[in-house]
């Protein structure tokens, strides 16, 4: 057994440390188990593969992140921002607060942490840097304002923990909208009191001619959230085809309403999007098949009759998850993190008595975090290119933000009402 734990553990750490990308660490990993460790033939590993990309819910995929990249180009994003700083204008911080918020908002449209840090900060990073806040400030509430679209609903990170765990995606949408909310809450009162200590100078006054104009202008734009959430909540339609409208919704706004995404452009974005889908696929495929033969190897149950056997109280074994999901979150981005990691963690967590709803909620705040907790976080280094920064201004930057969301991360996940509430069970 200590060559499965050797196989399994050791040398996807081995061949991560060696540069290896994670879709071919898995399938190396996968390959050399079949071989070394089971009497499986190597076309099964073929097999699995596809296998794991047979599920209805993953067609949601591919559509979100075309939506959130046509979103991003066309126009919808910066007229967003653009009704956030009119609401907030006034309060000293305003656009910090105005970072937050949009981030909040772009995420729910876009799906995507990185795509938000691109599209967001690029619109505010220049601001910030002009109306006083310094270089590391801005580029650590950027890179992680980002991060919250792991959690808030429609979020891809659910979808694929509701294939691993066999839970409703619909309920883990419900069940990260207070959890999202409360993380900008407590990353909006910090930017605020920041900018009080700091003496930050406001930009703008409030005033309900610009509110009035700007959501006019945004109105299309807004209505998208409108469409995702009222659709889905409403029974109208499913995730996975609320997905599919979000494309052809955004798609209609950009190009016939805004007029700012011609075809050719169009032609960019889908190839844009067609890159980043197929990255996110092919790690579906590789730890699909890792997760399977991890599974079978008996190495979970072993993990979990271990942990029981130290008689920990569930307080104790949810810290030691956190723990060890805030270290896997900033190596893997989050869909590796959750197809891995989940098939082991569940069963731990439900005989610790947590909701496994519950738990999808702790995982994705956890991943989240890690996006932006030095040193591997993908929005650390996302932040790194997009603006050009000394990465280790972005790691300093970061670094209040971590401790905030990392307090966060504690109260969601030993208050479950947070995230349980709103379900109707």
């Amino acid at each position: 057994m200590a060559a499965s734990y050797l196989i399994y553990f050791g040398l996807p750490v081995v061949l991560m440390i060696a540069g290896l990308p994670i879709f071919l660490v898995l399938i190396l990993t996968s390959l050399t188990a079949v071989y070394a460790l089971t009497s499986i033939q190597p076309q099964a590993v073929v097999t699995s593969m596809f296998g794991s990309l047979d599920h209805f819910p993953l067609l949601a995929v591919p559509y979100f992140v075309l939506a959130g990249e046509i979103m991003a180009q066309g126009g919808i994003a910066r007229r967003v921002i653009a009704w956030v700083v009119a609401i907030v204008g006034g309060v000293r911080g305003s656009l910090a607060v105005t970072t937050v918020a949009s981030s909040e908002i772009f995420g729910a449209m876009a799906h995507s942490s990185v795509g938000t840090v691109c599209a967001v900060g690029r619109l505010l990073y220049p601001s910030l840097r002009e109306n006083g806040y310094n270089d590391r400030f801005a580029l650590g509430l950027i890179a992680s304002s980002g991060a919250v679209a792991v959690i808030i609903p429609p979020s891809i990170a659910m979808i694929l923990y509701s294939m691993s765990a066999q839970q409703s995606a619909l309920q883990l949408f419900t069940a990260g909208i207070l959890p999202s909310l409360l993380i900008g809450a407590a990353g909006a009162a910090y930017v605020i009191v920041y900018s009080h200590a700091k003496a930050i100078p406001l930009t703008s006054r409030l005033r309900w001619s610009n509110i009035w104009s700007t959501t006019k202008d945004a109105g299309w734009a807004l209505s998208t959230i409108a469409v995702i959430f009222g659709g889905i909540y409403g029974g109208i339609f499913t995730p996975t085809e609320a997905a599919g409208v979000a494309v052809v919704y955004s798609l209609f706004v950009t190009m016939f309403i805004y007029k700012e995404l011609s075809l050719p452009e169009l032609w960019r974005v889908t190839m844009g999007a067609a890159y980043l889908i197929s990255q996110i696929l092919i790690i579906v495929a590789a730890a699909g098949t890792y997760s399977w033969l991890l599974t079978t190897s008996g190495i979970p149950r072993e993990i979990v009759s271990g942990i029981e056997a130290l008689h920990m109280r569930p307080w104790q074994t949810l810290l030691l998850i956190n723990a060890a999901l805030l270290v896997a979150g900033s190596f893997l981005e989050p869909p590796a993190a959750i197809l891995i990691l989940t098939p082991l963690l569940v069963p731990i967590a439900v005989a610790a008595g947590v909701d496994p709803v519950h738990f999808g909620i702790i995982m994705a705040v956890n991943l989240s975090v890690g996006l932006y907790t030095p040193p591997f976080g993908l929005n650390l280094f996302a932040t790194h290119a997009v603006f050009g920064a000394p990465i280790g201004a972005v790691y300093r930057g970061v670094l209040p933000f971590v401790a905030i969301n990392f307090a966060v991360l504690l109260v969601i996940t030993y208050v479950p009402a947070i995230s349980l509430a709103l379900l109707a069970r």
